[in-house]
């Protein structure tokens, strides 16, 4: 990696007329955005970039758009990437383990699944004791609990289905159970690092179950369903919308409008719910309409503590519904229904019996006697000892993927070909989504520190983003210094004072996500909501920093030295540095990852550090490279 080596400062570059630390410590401190103005900025930001369902006349218009949503969304979002589009026509291995029999009416057979090649999941077949002729069958999958497949609530509803007759597959959801101690689900943002869809491990853990429930000698192709709690809701209506093979969902607390959920904090979702760039193509408007031509039972919860709540989650998704189902003359096939006992966060009896009476509906509509109230189960519960399914101890999981994808990335964009610079600057523009801001700028207040003047001013970058800023304007400047840090502007006081002392003209700015720039409350969230929607939150600091380096430029008469601190900082800097061409002469970057690698090897995830996991950023660059496009300005490393 090419390095230079600091410059010495020597006694005459220091000024006396430069005022303490103490005095700028104050000006850095003093206030310019409006409260929660960047947590607004971000809000319109997305929402404004969620598409709205459009209307049709005809069936099969509506039916050839379904055919369109379903592809686009598989193949440029769920399978995006090599490995991905491997995966998805990988073949599932199934390893049958132990039977637990002299059950009341069923059996429970222990099995693991391959999710991908060498990641493993635990699930249970709830296996009816007599079982003759074609039955229905039902995936159940569940975010909520950490217990996973042991959750009380989620055994009854198999027991339960069991008892019906019904072939009931009880997964493990990745994060949760047999899985907690191993996988987290914003690790899965480390396969987006490297270029793959890290969303296609869920979206396969319940294809895969799917696949081999359909499999089974009693299984009935046309009666499938899928229903599941909260993260397992979100997995219901993503799978069941774009799998045709599923004819009723019934997600319970899974899941809100990507417009909703800019605004109640709660429904922000997780890494797996805002995968790279689905907005770009549907929100979850679209998602619950492709239902339309099979059946949905849209279940929330009337007093939700943890998310998707009845009176915000629900009118939006059944107004968008509605029109779809009718338009097929389907209006029976769409329900929804509000739970008020308890109607906190949960799958339990009333929400149950509303998915009885609707498996009922839609699969036993000649059964005059079928009885959809709950069959008390209660004492058939099993531990979570007793229901633990054997794995292999080298099991992949999130990290291990990403760590194996590393190992050959960067690859070449061009396959060897000899390209110019700009070629290369062009993938890394396009990867990060760089803005050529045009920018404005107010001067809100103005302080005299000894000879320093002290602006605090207001940056607007394009029309969405507000950016704060301190100025120190020395007497007769040598020089002029753009300044961030990890922690904000507030934090470099002392490098202010620094930069002052050699004479030099700063700008100490908090870019999106830093400083007084943070979001107040779930602020990685929405930087993971910024990439749904298509934008990257790295490509939003890189461009606000190359104009506001940019503005120093043609106010100071000088190109701009760059002076970042922290691993964060240091890397929107850097990509800012390589992109730019008029304004920044060097780079000075304090407390660098030294490779992006090392994000996999410290097993970070989005809810981390969420700038750094920028789609397939790692699949063509790491630093030496982004070094390299660097040139011939000077990139000097620092602790």
């Amino acid at each position: 990696m090419k390095t230079t080596l600091p410059f010495l400062l020597l006694p005459c570059f220091l000024f006396s007329a430069t005022p303490s630390v103490e005095e700028i410590e104050k000006e850095l401190a003093q206030p310019i955005l409006k409260n929660d103005q960047s947590l607004e900025e971000v809000q319109a930001f997305c929402e404004n970039r969620v598409p709205d369902l459009p209307e049709f006349k005809k069936p099969e218009e509506w039916l050839a758009e379904s055919v369109r949503i379903r592809r686009e969304v598989l193949d440029k979002i769920v399978f995006r990437g090599k490995q991905a589009k491997a995966w998805r026509e990988a073949e599932s291995k199934v390893v049958w383990d132990e039977v637990i029999e002299g059950l009341p009416g069923y059996r429970i057979r222990k099995l693991r699944f391959e999710i991908v090649p060498g990641w493993w999941a635990p699930a249970l077949l709830y296996e009816p004791e007599k079982i003759s002729g074609k039955v229905p069958v039902v995936v159940n999958v569940n975010g909520h609990g950490r217990t996973g497949k042991a959750s009380p609530q989620k055994q009854i509803r198999c027991i339960n289905q069991a008892k019906r007759g019904m072939l009931a597959l009880n997964v493990e959801w990745i994060g949760l159970g047999q899985f907690k101690n191993r996988v987290g689900h914003y690790q899965l943002a480390q396969l987006d690092l490297c270029g793959e869809s890290g969303m296609a491990p869920f979206f396969l853990n319940v294809s895969r179950a799917l696949d081999l429930l359909i499999e089974h000698p009693n299984a009935d192709p046309e009666r499938v369903a899928v229903a599941g709690l909260s993260g397992g809701g979100w997995q219901t209506i993503f799978f069941s919308s774009l799998d045709p093979r599923v004819k009723l969902a019934n997600p319970v607390a899974g899941y809100s409008s990507f417009k909703t959920r800019a605004r109640p904090f709660s429904d922000l979702g997780d890494s797996e719910q805002t995968p790279n760039d689905l907005a770009t193509i549907a929100d979850y408007t679209h998602l619950t309409a492709l239902l339309s031509d099979r059946a949905l039972l849209l279940t929330k919860n009337e007093k939700d503590n943890c998310c998707f709540a009845a009176p915000h989650a629900l009118p939006p998704l059944m107004e968008a519904a509605k029109p779809k189902f009718a338009l097929l003359g389907r209006e029976k096939f769409l329900r929804s229904h509000v739970n008020h006992d308890p109607g906190t966060h949960n799958f339990e009896k009333d929400n149950r019996q509303q998915l009885y009476r609707m498996l009922g509906d839609v699969f036993h509509p000649e059964k005059a006697d079928y009885d959809w109230k709950e069959i008390p189960s209660e004492k058939e519960v099993k531990t979570y000892d007793e229901l633990i399914v054997p794995l292999p101890e080298n099991n992949l999981n999130f990290n291990k993927i990403a760590l194996r994808l590393a190992e050959d990335l960067p690859r070449d964009p061009f396959s060897g070909k000899k390209v110019p610079p700009s070629a290369w600057s062009g993938v890394l523009r396009k990867t990060v989504h760089f803005t050529d801001y045009k920018v404005q700028t107010e001067i809100l207040s103005e302080e005299k520190l000894g000879e320093v003047r002290s602006l605090r001013r207001l940056f607007r970058f394009g029309k969405e983003w507000s950016v704060p800023a301190t100025e120190f304007i020395p007497k007769n400047p040598t020089g002029a210094v753009l300044l961030m840090g990890d922690l904000g502007r507030s934090k470099l006081a002392k490098q202010v004072h620094k930069a002052l002392s050699e004479g030099k003209r700063v700008l100490a700015i908090d870019p999106f996500y830093f400083g007084e720039s943070k979001i107040r409350t779930r602020d990685f969230l929405f930087a993971i909501l910024v990439a749904a929607v298509g934008e990257r939150s790295i490509g939003i600091q890189a461009s606000q920093v190359a104009a506001a380096a940019g503005w120093l430029k043609e106010k100071a008469g000088v190109s701009v030295e760059i002076r970042s601190h922290g691993p964060r900082s240091s890397l929107f800097a850097l990509i800012a540095t390589a992109l730019d061409k008029k304004a920044i002469k060097s780079l000075d970057a304090h407390g660098s990852l030294k490779s992006l690698k090392d994000i996999l090897k410290n097993n970070w995830g989005a809810n981390k550090y969420p700038e750094f996991f920028c789609f397939r950023l790692l699949e063509y660059f790491d630093m030496p490279l982004l070094v390299d496009l660097a040139q011939p300005r000077s990139i000097t490393f620092l602790p």
